[in-house]
């Protein structure tokens, strides 16, 4: 008589993607306070752009269609963690923009001062109809090119292992 595989109705691999998406919000929240950010530690968080509850500007998703990574240090703005998301000013070409991120659309946090990382699984993302040539957005203008101090958006692409 063969032994059945039991099966796992506590879902403990949620439960335990679950925990560790709490030390992000915990980290955010030391980042929130008045101190800011301790020490030399700073943040990479990527995330799903197109995962549900996430709230980027048209042109930023525009840019960054599947997944961007931003990166919180010196200039960041209006942090606000709550249970579930955080929302973040940056600025993008110059321009201040406002992102909401739900902890669960989050694939990588990581804080290389330290080398503390952690990695979950992408979250399912909605289907997006395909756009006929007729139908595709017509580009927008070109954004003025200078000299920008602020933090930018650094797409992990090249650093990936193929």
């Amino acid at each position: 008589m063969a032994e059945q595989t039991p099966v796992d109705e506590m879902n403990y691999d949620a439960l335990a993607q679950d925990a560790l998406r709490g030390v992000i919000r915990l980290a955010l929240e030391r980042a929130q306070s008045p101190s800011g950010i301790p020490g030399e530690h700073h943040f990479y968080i990527t995330f799903k752009t197109r995962a549900k509850g996430v709230s980027v500007p048209p042109d930023v998703i525009a840019k960054y269609p599947d997944e961007m990574t931003i990166v919180l240090q010196h200039q960041y703005w209006d942090l606000a963690v709550e249970p579930d998301l955080f929302s973040v000013m940056l600025k993008f070409g110059g321009m201040p923009k406002v992102l909401t991120v739900p902890y669960t659309a989050v694939t990588r946090f990581y804080d290389p001062s330290v080398k503390f990382l952690l990695q979950f699984e992408p979250p399912e993302t909605p289907a997006e109809p395909v756009l006929t040539l007729a139908e595709a957005p017509k580009p927008t203008e070109p954004r003025p090119s200078g000299d920008d101090d602020g933090p930018k958006v650094v797409s992990l692409d090249q650093f990936r292992k193929k």
